[in-house]
């Protein structure tokens, strides 16, 4: 998948849990969404302490780049550290 679809996933991932608060879906479906983004916010927050290097190659603010590895993860970080590796071998 390229980043643009997965962060299109993801956003809809978050969607369907925020929604799941106002709308009724089965009970499971519920679960596996508000788990899930839960695991998901604890992974990011992970990457964020794990990654910090990279984010700070961010062009923006560093607050922003944390917001944005919070929401997409990898996604956000990992063409920062590309680039990084490829400077680095040039």
């Amino acid at each position: 998948m390229n980043d643009t679809v997965t962060r299109g996933v993801v956003l809809c991932f978050y969607g369907a849990t925020l929604a799941s608060f106002f709308v009724s879906f089965p009970s499971g479906f519920e679960a596996v969404l508000r788990y899930g983004t839960l695991a998901l916010f604890v992974a990011h927050s992970v990457e964020v302490v794990v990654c910090f290097r990279w984010l700070r190659l961010y062009p923006g603010s560093i607050v922003a780049s944390v917001v944005l590895t919070l929401l997409f993860g990898f996604v956000h970080w990992m063409p920062y550290k590309r680039q990084f590796e490829a400077e680095q071998r040039s």
